[in-house]
């Protein structure tokens, strides 16, 4: 591949570079890591388990670029991840932009957070635009509200849990363990059958990542808890750090028929696992009306836009 040096008004050189795109295993958690640790984005999707256990979904590949991470997806169309590092930005565009060239497909960068678009434009001023999309923006939350539900806003979901702990008084949280995990898979495949989730499609895929999740949680360092009414399992969740500061909860299953199950996991989920943290990234609705409301009834402390990134 023909790489273009910085200068923008000259070519000087011309080399033959090739991206070598890596598929994501257990054994990239290190490399994937500490370009994380360079530079934290509170997108949800930039977590190391969230990379593996969707990668096969959407052909997620990763590669190291002059020093900088970036991902592949090529779900539908080619689009590459905003690069990550303390490497040279320029230099990264530069490449990236004679891969696609190659590819004879436009240029895009995806899941762009507003800091990382501002640095683009800053490189390139006037050559790219940014399409934030709502569908795809991740609610965040303030541990200590969740915890407390403190508020006028918060009063519906105080009741749903005084309801709950009253109809099953015997009600217990729990980490998830080798011990009780197996009763968890139990009930996400009961969840699956309520849901229609049998079917090959957007939810077929999320029961399938929430299987891997609960038996691959220890290699992938996630936390994991669950809810236990009338002896067995009604709610569980699972979730992981996101910088010093945020905690992202990916994976939360509850039985609907169940009053109160889904706001007791996610009380006692931040208060048992992430009351450290500050924030607490809850992902986006993906479009669908009633999640947005439900995630919007939590009153969001704010929400993490992601855009797609063309040129001009």
């Amino acid at each position: 591949m023909k790489i273009i040096t910085a200068d923008k008004n000259l070519v000087k050189e011309e080399v033959m570079i090739e991206i070598n795109w890596k598929k994501i295993g257990t054994e990239d958690e290190e490399i994937i890591q500490s370009y994380y640790d360079m530079e934290p984005v509170r997108n949800c999707e930039f977590t190391f388990a969230n990379n593996l256990l969707w990668s096969p979904f959407y052909n997620i590949r990763y590669a190291v670029v002059e020093d900088m991470l970036v991902f592949i997806s090529d779900e539908a169309e080619v689009s590459i991840s905003c690069p990550l590092g303390k490497g040279d930005l320029e230099k990264v565009i530069n490449v990236l932009t004679e891969y696609f060239k190659e590819k004879n497909a436009p240029f895009k960068l995806h899941l762009v957070s507003p800091k990382q678009f501002e640095k683009l434009d800053r490189l390139y001023p006037g050559r790219f635009k940014v399409e934030y999309n709502r569908d795809t923006a991740d609610y965040v939350y303030e541990s200590e509200r969740l915890i407390s539900l403190a508020g006028k806003k918060l009063h519906g979901k105080r009741n749903h849990i005084n309801r709950f702990k009253e109809a099953y008084p015997d009600w217990s949280y729990e980490r998830i363990t080798d011990e009780n995990v197996e009763e968890c898979i139990a009930m996400a495949k009961e969840w699956r059958n309520q849901n229609g989730c049998e079917e090959k499609g957007p939810k077929h895929n999320e029961f399938c990542v929430t299987l891997h999740a609960l038996k691959e949680r220890e290699a992938l360092m996630l936390k994991g808890g669950l809810i236990r009414a009338g002896g067995r399992v009604v709610a569980f969740s699972l979730g992981e750090p996101c910088g010093e500061d945020m905690f992202v909860v990916h994976i939360e299953k509850a039985f609907a028929d169940i009053q109160g199950a889904y706001p007791m996991i996610n009380q006692q989920f931040v208060l048992n696992e992430a009351s450290e943290y500050r924030y607490i990234n809850r992902e986006e609705d993906t479009g669908d009306e009633g999640l947005r409301k439900a995630k919007l009834s939590y009153d969001p402390a704010f929400l993490m836009e992601k855009g797609l990134v063309k040129e001009i």
